[in-house]
């Protein structure tokens, strides 16, 4: 196994580079910015990027993943359901892709939007067990995502409590890499340290140990970060439709 953090200050924000040294295999989770330390990355680890993958369309800043996976040859992913207006692998709950030694396992973790997705990530060279899980949005160090472009803010908080029980069930050992830390406007009580396991989450994160639906609700309904500036542009320009914010 090979991993890669990208740690991104403007805006704050993770994207991960990780695969199969063996088989010289790679995906990318969440790249923005310049395809160039990406590209670099998967030539210094003798990888292939195969997949490039978005854990979800993004509203705070503009996605890399399709400049990255035309860059590098690979297939772009996102959930079935995403409404884009471009081709793209789709993926469903419960779905594998295979790097090498490595398969990485889909969650549909939605709430924070509804396509998103989460990465139960193996290395079948180390255990058959999962290694460790890209949360994206859904489940941060400290906190959960707020939830957006739902039908209402309760729907997204209601899809994301079910999100949360998935998550849950997952080891306790199992680390976690979220897509963003503290200083991130899709979080309320980030830590800095940008990863974690699901036992200390459990034990620690206010938001995600909530085992009761309405004092889940209460709590992700109260003091909702505002969305960033131009999200619903942002968005609209990663998927793909010419849109404009309001």
């Amino acid at each position: 196994m090979i991993l890669r953090q990208f740690l991104h200050a403007d805006p704050v924000a993770a994207s991960y580079l990780f695969g199969c040294g063996g088989k010289a295999s790679a995906a990318v989770v969440d790249p923005l910015g310049d395809v160039g330390p990406y590209l670099r990355a998967a030539e210094e680890t003798g990888m292939r990027i195969l997949y490039v993958i978005d854990t979800h369309l993004h509203a705070d800043h503009l996605s890399a993943g399709r400049a990255l996976a035309g860059a590098a040859g690979a297939e772009y992913v996102l959930f079935a359901k995403a409404r884009v207006t471009f081709p793209f692998r789709a993926v469903s709950d419960g779905d594998a892709l295979e790097l090498g030694n490595v398969t990485v396992k889909i969650l549909h973790t939605p709430g924070h939007t509804p396509e998103h997705i989460s990465l139960v990530v193996t290395d079948h060279t180390r255990s058959d067990e999962p290694w460790f899980v890209l949360t994206g949005h859904t489940l941060m160090v400290g906190d959960l995502g707020r939830t957006e472009l739902a039908t209402s803010a309760e729907d997204g908080a209601r899809a994301l409590f079910g999100s949360v029980q998935k998550l849950k069930a997952l080891p306790d050992y199992l680390e976690v890499l979220p897509g963003a830390y503290s200083g991130s406007v899709c979080g309320r009580s980030l830590s800095g340290k940008p990863t974690s396991t699901i036992g200390f989450e459990k034990r620690h994160n206010k938001a995600f140990r909530i085992e009761d639906v309405n004092a889940f609700l209460s709590a992700m309904l109260a003091d909702v970060p505002p969305a960033p500036p131009q999200a619903a542009q942002i968005r609209a320009t990663n998927s793909g439709i010419a849109a404009t914010a309001e």
